[in-house]
């Protein structure tokens, strides 16, 4: 299981923008990582319930934090809880999300990436 939780972050994260207009990204803090040319942002996510996270990738990792935790409908029907307080780290480059936030309760995260410079933070997949 700790390893599926990534994973569907990763769907959460990453759905086409057309579909996530009720989702919002608090952006709190941007800065340089010191030595590289990479910035680290920290951005608060709220995805409300019925909203889909749609499969995205990042050019660096994603550290997730999750303020409210929330039940996850995965694509093929099955239903999994993301708890108030699990922690997952997202690799590089490696598809993740895709699943839609039920219930009653909207899903509520802290995230910390660290990406390329100058790139954008976030690519939804087709």
């Amino acid at each position: 299981m700790r390893s599926a939780i990534p994973l569907l972050m990763l769907a959460i994260l990453t759905g086409p923008a057309n579909a996530q207009s009720a989702i919002t990204r608090t952006e709190l803090k941007r800065g340089d990582l010191t030595g590289k040319d990479m910035d680290v942002v920290v951005v608060v996510v709220e995805v409300p319930p019925g909203e889909a996270l749609a499969r995205h990738i990042h050019p660096g990792e994603e550290i997730v934090y999750v303020l409210q935790g929330a039940t996850l409908d995965l694509p093929d029907g099955t239903h999994r809880e993301l708890p108030t307080g699990a922690a997952l780290i997202n690799a590089r480059d490696v598809p993740h999300a895709g699943f839609k936030v039920g219930g009653n309760t909207a899903l509520k995260m802290m995230n910390v990436f660290v990406v390329d410079k100058g790139k954008p933070m976030t690519e939804f997949l087709k």
